[in-house]
């Protein structure tokens, strides 16, 4: 499992915050937003349309990098070979935070019917796929980018620097990387110079419109791969008792794995999955780790009534965490489910219909930009 470090100091700090004087009040936040608007809601469907797999994104890169320099931003390109780090400085000294983004899409067929759908294609475990932005990081990038652009234009009333982080393959690593995204930039040194002293991300998933959740602690769970590989003895399919029957052996592995967790793992203690996913190579693994927790900033951002700080623990991943290991971090999901549909029934991520709803772009952008004022604004 993931170690989850300082979240306690950093939800004492933002509720802190909330009670100081603020620099930048939210009226003026909730005005910056609206202005960006267009460009989030353009940068969301043009990404949505060019998807690119895991350390694949260089389209994706090569467009954030061109709006933060447009922007004045510092620019680094190539960190974990296509992540892209952005630095912003205030005009006056003071802390450092982080924010993050994930880019990378998943090798899903999309069936949303959207008008800016993918059609595209990629490579993955050398086999062409269809490309989609199934996860949502299409949203996660326009909303940074947004956030990068309104904090920019408050520049001078920021104490501090504020370091944007696009990150490649959240996915997981691709076959025959050692490393996946987070892991990879930073050991080249994405949060090094300057080195922030928090990390805050966001991840859309089905539920209300507008609500935003989270949970004290451990949120979402630490994903590990495990690849199995069975040799058997090929035949005729006519004479089975001259070979060996790997397909057998495979399914005799699937149904004991599938009551491993079951009887080896207290549930009521250590929520479990294993999940065997693919088989002969099939088309991809699953996801991987995450947590957080947070304070009054959230409910500034989102309205009284739209916050949840009790959701339960979910089986799903993120590697967020690995920011995690090196500083302390905050993580936190906002419900887009599409309007008039129910979340408990509306497409979840990594699905061919998974179809998060434009309406919370702006919310989006705006947590982004109180959660890095507000940190900033502490002594």
């Amino acid at each position: 499992m993931r170690r989850l470090s300082a979240v306690s100091t950093l939800a004492l700090l933002l509720a802190a915050g909330a009670a100081r004087a603020q620099a930048v009040d939210a009226a003026s936040v909730d005005a910056a937003v609206q202005r960006v608007l267009p460009e989030v809601v353009t940068w969301r469907r043009d990404f949505h349309q060019h998807p690119e797999l895991g350390f694949a994104e260089t389209r994706s890169a090569g467009v954030i990098a061109e709006h933060l320099r447009s922007l004045g931003l510092e620019v680094r390109t190539g960190v974990g070979k296509t992540g892209v780090i952005g630095i912003l400085r205030g005009t006056r000294p003071g802390r450092t935070v982080a924010l993050r983004a994930d880019m990378d899409a998943l090798p899903v067929k999309e069936a949303t019917g959207l008008p800016f759908a993918s059609t595209a294609i990629g490579n993955y475990m050398g086999n062409t796929v269809p490309v989609a932005h199934a996860c949502g990081h299409d949203m996660h990038m326009a909303m940074l980018m947004g956030a990068a652009e309104v904090l920019a234009g408050m520049k001078d009333r920021i104490a501090g620097t504020v370091v944007f982080v696009f990150q490649p393959a959240e996915e997981g690593a691709p076959p025959g990387e050692p490393k996946g995204g987070a892991a990879l930039m930073i050991a080249e040194g994405a949060l090094n110079d300057p080195k922030p002293e928090a990390i805050f991300g966001l991840h859309v998933v089905p539920g209300r419109p507008g609500s935003v959740f989270y949970r004290p602690e451990g949120f979402m769970a630490a994903s590990d791969r495990v690849d199995i590989s069975l040799k058997g003895k090929q035949t005729h399919g006519a004479w089975p008792w001259r070979g060996v029957d790997v397909i057998a052996v495979a399914g005799q592995v699937v149904e004991t794995v599938n009551t491993l967790t079951a009887r080896t793992v207290d549930p009521t203690t250590t929520p479990t999955v294993f999940t065997i996913a693919t088989i002969n190579a099939g088309v991809r693994y699953n996801i991987i780790p995450d947590s957080a927790w947070l304070a009054p900033v959230l409910t500034e951002a989102a309205g009284e009534g739209n916050v949840n700080p009790a959701t339960p623990p979910t089986t799903v991943a993120e590697d967020f965490s690995y920011f995690q290991q090196v500083i302390p971090g905050v993580f936190y999901h906002l419900g887009a489910s599409p309007d008039g549909v129910d979340p408990a029934t509306s497409a979840p991520n990594h699905s061919p219909e998974f179809s998060p709803n434009e309406k919370v772009l702006p919310l989006g952008v705006k947590t982004h930009v109180l959660t890095a004022l507000r940190f900033l604004e502490q002594s």
